[in-house]
């Protein structure tokens, strides 16, 4: 399938389309009744880096609800709290060696895969499970498969807005997992489940986009075309840039703000498209073109400043062992290609392979 990593051979590569949703790049602009849309590769990172846009504050509830850790996680901490809860994560994860977790989402793939038939659903079967099973067992959960489906529960959840039953089946899920997680001050805890809940949605996206784009079709290229394990990261990097499982990001504005030639007002809502940044042809040369290996840090998936994420060599990790097995032992079966609702994410709800 890849005859070579190199830039100059592309007519080999996938060409992965925008989804219709991702608009063009331009200045900000304001929709009525949602707020300003940030397309720009330069106005999203000035925007991530800048005090004045702070993640939408959440409203706290009784411990051991989702409300309760929505507002004790990094990722939506006000920001006199978030650096005390940014270093809780930081500092689970520096306990992680990523090519451990590599090689561990490889073994558990290749168990999965031995089990499967000759025929096998990525998302529910690898994308979603190997990847927190992994990571709960390496922050110490004590039962790692019944935490990855209590989080896949609370993730369903996660991002305020979430109907009611959802909350509520999120509320019991929450509680599952903590009496899982090794014990400590609460707000760590709650940081471990906020970890496993990043990790759930956005690396099942990203597993499920590169094998879409990434795998042979079951009646396309001879076997000897197919792709070794060679590249695995470098593929998955140019994946995030084209189809990112994380497509935006919300702001709000603390005080009026000046971006990219435009006058926010104080309190306004902002969504900041990194599917339209990292399609930025001032950023990226032929921004279409599917180049593993593009030099430079454009890439904004991973966000910005200090609210980045701190796991993306751990999610990348994670993501490359399993692409690494389905490389080498499966092919795509052909099917439209559905993704779950959502405002911000874009993951597959099924993607089928046949398995070798």
């Amino acid at each position: 399938m890849f005859r070579s990593y190199g830039r100059a051979v592309t007519d080999n590569w996938p060409h992965i389309a925008p989804a219709p949703e991702t608009p063009d790049c331009g200045p900000p602009s304001f929709v009525p009744g949602h707020g300003w849309s940030v397309t720009r590769h330069v106005d999203v990172r000035a925007a991530l880096t800048d005090p004045n846009l702070r993640v939408p504050p959440v409203e706290s509830g009784p411990p051991g609800t989702l409300d309760w850790l929505r507002a004790s996680v990094s990722r939506f901490s006000a920001p006199h709290r978030h650096a005390r809860h940014r270093a809780t994560v930081v500092g689970a994860l520096a306990e992680l060696d990523p090519d451990a977790l590599r090689r561990e989402a490889a073994r558990r793939t290749v168990a999965v895969l031995d089990r499967a038939g000759d025929r096998l659903d990525v998302m529910p079967a690898l994308a979603r499970a190997v990847p927190l099973r992994v990571l709960a067992e390496g922050l110490g959960l004590a039962d790692p498969a019944a935490a990855g489906t209590a989080v896949a529960v609370v993730a369903a959840a996660y991002h305020p807005g979430a109907d009611p039953a959802s909350t509520r089946r999120a509320d019991a899920a929450v509680q599952t997992v903590l009496a899982l997680v090794p014990p400590g001050p609460p707000e760590v805890r709650a940081n471990l489940v906020g970890l496993l809940i990043q990790a759930c949605d956005a690396t099942a996206g990203l597993i499920g986009a590169a094998a879409h784009h990434l795998l042979p079709p079951v009646d396309g290229r001879p076997d000897g075309d197919a792709p070794g394990s060679a590249g695995t990261t470098a593929l998955l990097a140019e994946v995030l840039r084209l189809d990112p499982p994380v497509r935006a990001t919300r702001r709000v504005t603390t005080t009026g703000v000046r971006l990219g030639g435009q006058d926010l007002p104080a309190g306004s809502p902002v969504l900041l498209r990194f599917d339209a940044a990292n399609r930025d042809p001032l950023v990226f040369t032929e921004p279409a073109a599917f180049r593993p290996g593009r030099p430079g840090g454009g890439l904004l998936t991973f966000g910005a400043g200090e609210r980045g994420c701190p796991g993306d060599r751990h999610a990348l990790a994670l993501a490359a062992g399993v692409l690494d097995v389905l490389r080498a032992r499966c092919r795509r079966i052909h099917a439209d290609l559905r993704h779950e609702p959502h405002p911000t994410l874009r993951v597959p709800t099924d993607l089928e392979v046949s398995v070798r």
